[in-house]
């Protein structure tokens, strides 16, 4: 496998980022990119970075509904859901959010080099039609109707991307593939939900039990990930990062390491695309091990060492080998995979 390092890999990001707060000690807050850029600033790969424009409404409107876009931009300090608020600001910045999700893409797309949009608010928990999650509206799944082509999404967040699954269900020119821990919020992506219509066999959940780790996504990637995205051909793959299958997040527990999770998004770089992959920030909670993984992925596309503090591998017993060998069992149907 040859990786080709890419100087001029694009990070899109804004001041007004940091200005987004749910409440104070809310998990999803400003410090997470505060110590992420730090921690880019401290590897010099701070460079490139790229401020966006925001999403318009009619680009939200290729996704969402206007009743959800309505409750959005209308609500005032007030709850929309148990974990998801809404302050004056909430609208704006999350229109920003979403236009730096297609501006990463853009990039990606003209380029043919990799971005990176660390964006805040995340959005693979909204749909069509709803929001939770800490999510108002799918960043991701805008800028894919934005550009229009054929993508393969990657979700590597520790939750399940239900707002994404729910929007491209019935599409067969997206691939939308997560890996989660099953059983945890929002309580979707069994390995049985396949999509249905045009779509099924578009969707590929993984479900892993808590535990698995390094060896497990490893797996997944070799027997299902790779040769699914290999034959389906994308124009582009997206990645939504959230770094909290990693072993140090506190909201969850699957055991994925720093380095793990950097093989993973090299090994999804390497993957034959017209277009340079684009990572999209979800989650991540725990903010060293956020920074470690956000500011090794740069560098690393950027060819600058970066040592790890959380190395260690915590699954060498591969104990997601049965929900895998489940994976599989139930896609083969659609796709070449044993």
């Amino acid at each position: 496998m040859v990786f080709t390092f890419y100087p001029c890999m694009s990070i899109i990001f804004h001041p007004r980022f940091l200005d987004h707060q749910q409440w104070e000690n809310h998990p999803e807050s400003p410090f997470r990119l505060v110590r992420a850029v730090d921690k880019m600033m401290e590897l010099w790969v701070w460079n490139n970075v790229v401020f966006p424009q925001p999403a318009t409404k009619e680009d939200l409107q290729l996704v969402h509904t206007d009743r959800l876009i309505s409750s959005v931009a209308n609500s005032k300090n007030c709850y929309l859901d148990p974990d998801t608020f809404v302050h004056e600001d909430t609208y704006e910045i999350a229109l920003l959010a979403a236009g730096g999700t297609i501006e990463a893409a853009r990039w990606a797309r003209d380029e043919g080099t990799p971005s990176v949009a660390l964006v805040r608010p995340p959005g693979h928990h909204a749909g069509a039609d709803f929001l939770g999650g800490f999510c108002y509206f799918n960043n991701a799944a805008i800028a894919v109707k934005k550009l229009g082509i054929r993508v393969a999404i990657v979700d590597l967040d520790v939750h399940h991307g239900n707002g994404t699954q729910s929007i491209f269900w019935d599409d067969d020119d997206v691939l939308y593939i997560s890996t989660h821990q099953y059983g945890i919020y929002p309580g979707t992506g069994a390995a049985e939900e396949v999509g249905e219509g045009a779509g099924k066999g578009f969707t590929v959940n993984i479900p892993f039990d808590g535990g698995a780790g390094d060896a497990s996504f490893m797996m997944a990637y070799e027997r299902i990930i790779q040769p699914v995205i290999e034959q389906f051909k994308p124009e582009m793959v997206i990645i939504d990062i959230g770094v909290d299958a990693h072993y140090m997040d506190p909201l969850a527990s699957l055991t994925l390491s720093s380095p793990g999770y950097l093989e993973l998004c090299k090994r999804l770089m390497t993957i034959p695309t017209d277009c340079g992959a684009t990572f999209v920030l979800e989650g991540g909670y725990h903010l060293e091990a956020t920074a470690e993984v956000i500011g090794g992925l740069v560098a690393m596309c950027q060819g600058v060492p970066a040592r790890m503090k959380y190395y260690q591998n915590m699954d060498d017993e591969l104990s997601g080998l049965p929900n895998i060998e489940r994976v599989v069992s139930i896609q083969k149907k659609y796709w070449d995979i044993k």
